[in-house]
């Protein structure tokens, strides 16, 4: 028997006691996904049937490649956190949870920096 109320029963609970930082985090990933994904449809549609070099020297500006490395980052950032709170809502088993928790952070992280050092290949001429 506690003798705790039951709003104190079920402030503080959650995993890690960490919702509020995933959900801040969701939201402000989204909110900067907006305008950098707004400028990145715009900017393809106005090259599109370029060819490959004009393409490669557009992505080639620093400032471009800044915002694309931003929306790279911005985008699987917000991917991991999604599919995160998709496997614990909906993963009941404890080692299926945890191993695909891993997977989804270990997959993200690696097409992360793929896009992030394509886009610098690109940008540094390699």
């Amino acid at each position: 028997m506690s003798l705790r109320s039951p709003l104190g029963r079920i402030k503080g609970l959650g995993i890690a006691h960490e919702g509020v930082g995933h959900w801040w985090a969701h939201r402000l990933g989204s909110l900067a996904l907006v305008p950098l994904t707004i400028w990145f449809v715009a900017s393809v549609v106005s090259l599109a049937g370029a060819d490959y070099f004009t393409m490669r020297e557009w992505m080639g500006s620093p400032v471009v490649a800044g915002l694309l490395i931003m929306l790279i980052v911005a985008c699987f950032h917000h991917a991991a956190i999604s599919l995160s709170v998709v496997i614990e809502d909906y993963v009941h088993h404890e080692a299926a949870k945890i191993a695909s928790l891993i997977a989804v952070k270990a997959v993200t992280m690696v097409l992360a920096l793929i896009g992030v050092l394509a886009v610098l290949s690109v940008l540094f001429g390699n």
